[in-house]
């Protein structure tokens, strides 16, 4: 179950029932998701493979943009494109450079400004398909880390923003060794990776999700020098400015994750006061909308996305 923090200024409200303006029907049926692929194209020439799932004849309510986390890909996050389409809701994303279907080396980034510069992507095909939708950015792990610092970092008009167990700080210490060894690849030869040497049973509670990732062919283990790097500088300079963060925002947790350190999403969010809503979910590991409960992650996201639509 999810808790609210004991930090006071943090409050939850969830309406019983939203009554729809154009329409009696709140909930599409599954047959009435639609699924579309499309390519984009970065500013330093590569493609990356994007997605979205659609209330299929319908106008969305508002617009989720998706930014997934290190090793993965968008396709993991079908369940809950077909929630939120079922919901009149549309979800754009895409594979990372270097990840999934998109190109680029595998786990490798040229800079922490490209991946940024990505971003803008999915926001600026849902803002021309969807002019007077709301939008949301949403961004798990090493996509939290990212959505947080396009907020912080890039002008742009969103209705909130989510961050799902983000990779502000780690929670354990790589090996010295590694530490050691990646800043002299840093110097020498920044895009060499190494082994992120991530479990996949702490992703979540659930075996065949865990089963699943395993023998996921587009799933990677890689991480570069620099890459890992950035995320990390990416992580500090969040907490240091998190009191400049001026868009509403939900971030979730899980209380026993190995990945990321919760205390610093509860850092980053007692210094957003007044702003942001903070959710931990008791017990559960670093990927929430995999996990068992997750149709209660998936409806504390929605609830809290309908209270910031404008009507």
């Amino acid at each position: 179950m999810a808790r609210e923090t004991d930090i006071s200024w943090i409050t939850e409200t969830r309406p019983t029932m939203y009554m729809d303006s154009d329409s009696d029907i709140l909930f599409l049926g599954a047959e009435s998701v639609e699924h579309q692929t499309l390519t984009y194209h970065t500013q330093d020439g590569l493609d990356l493979f994007g997605q979205s799932w659609l209330p299929k004849g319908e106008e969305p309510r508002a617009v989720v943009c998706l930014v997934h986390g290190l090793g993965e890909h968008a396709s993991r996050y079908e369940p809950l494109g077909h929630y939120l389409a079922e919901r009149r809701y549309a979800l754009f994303t895409y594979d990372m450079r270097g990840h999934g279907r998109s190109a680029g080396p595998r786990g490798d980034a040229p800079s922490y400004d490209a991946l940024l510069s990505d971003i803008g992507l999915p926001l600026t095909e849902a803002a021309r398909r969807y002019a007077k939708a709301p939008r949301f950015l949403y961004g798990h792990s090493m996509g939290g880390n990212l959505v947080l610092n396009y907020a912080l970092r890039r002008t742009t008009q969103l209705t909130g923003v989510i961050a799902s167990s983000p990779w502000l700080r780690l929670a354990f210490a790589p090996p010295s060794w590694k530490q050691t060894v990646g800043r002299l690849l840093l110097r020498l030869r920044p895009g060499a990776t190494l082994d992120a040497a991530l479990d996949a049973a702490d992703l979540s509670h659930d075996e065949e999700v865990v089963a699943a990732y395993a023998q996921d062919r587009l799933v990677h283990g890689r991480v570069s020098a620099r890459l890992y790097f950035a995320i990390a500088e990416g992580g500090e300079y969040a907490l240091a400015h998190a009191a400049e963060f001026r868009q509403p925002l939900l971030m979730m947790q899980g209380s026993a994750d190995p990945i990321v350190d919760p205390a610093a999403t509860r850092e980053f969010a007692e210094q957003v006061r007044g702003r942001c809503n903070l959710l931990f979910w008791d017990g559960l590991f670093h990927e929430l909308h995999n996990e068992v409960e997750r149709e209660e992650v998936f409806e504390a996201l929605w609830h809290w996305m309908e209270e910031r639509r404008p009507v």
